[in-house]
């Protein structure tokens, strides 16, 4: 969001760049359109979208819930809008505070939603993808949403080509969009980013960030 500075028609953005940064947030609604992905919650702390895809293959996770190949579930993508913008410098504690504490705040909304969806019932799971430079990098990330109950399960070395294609025109799009918002943040590894597969049960969703498990917190 853009704000006005003392002097007159004139307009402060906080992109790097701005015309850049609306031209890809018009990009990202057509490709959000294109696959259906849906804001789950109006709450401005909210930095997932969703939409309602095929697993890609069969899934045992650990708290005993499965899921066949082909069955619905829910990926999450992030509201890029919502997200807290990176200080100039690098991240900060603060800022990992910040994103801390909206991740807990989604995953509350996304609870909520599912409850009160009865047509998406059959959905046992929700997956996320962990972006990172590095396959350790990933792995720590991974790690840190573990605490919210995702689990990792990596993905086969030998992607089909048109995967491999897809994922470069991701990376693409991210760089762009780091380079349009704050350039100084923008890393030379971008474009190699890999993708950790991260899953979280609907039960284990309900458990930690549902009604039931704010009662429980509540209690406590």
């Amino acid at each position: 969001m853009a704000v006005w500075d003392s002097a007159p028609q004139r307009v402060i953005s906080p992109h790097s760049h701005p015309w850049l940064a609306e031209t890809l947030f018009s990009l990202d609604a057509r490709l959000r359109r294109r696959y259906a992905v849906f804001e789950y919650t109006v709450n401005p702390c909210c930095i997932f979208r969703a939409n309602i895809v095929p697993s890609p293959g069969r899934l045992n996770l650990r708290d005993g819930t499965r899921v066949r190949r082909g069955a619905r579930i829910a990926r999450l993508h992030f509201w890029n809008e919502h997200i807290p913008p990176v200080p100039r410098n690098g991240p900060t504690i603060a800022w990992a505070r910040q994103m801390q504490q909206a991740i807990a705040i989604s995953l509350q909304d996304l609870a909520r939603f599912l409850q009160s969806r009865p047509d998406l019932g059959d959905i046992v799971a929700i997956r996320g993808d962990v972006p990172s430079g590095t396959k350790a990098q990933a792995d720590q990330l991974a790690r840190i949403m573990a605490r919210y109950g995702f689990e990792a399960i990596a993905e086969p070395d030998n992607l089909p080509f048109t995967n491999r294609v897809h994922r470069l025109g991701e990376n693409i799009l991210v760089s762009l969009t780091v380079f349009a918002q704050n350039a100084r943040t923008l890393r030379l590894d971008t474009l190699q980013r890999v993708r950790l597969p991260i899953f979280l049960s609907r039960r284990a969703l309900e458990r930690k960030f549902g009604d039931i498990g704010e009662s429980k917190a509540a209690g406590e």
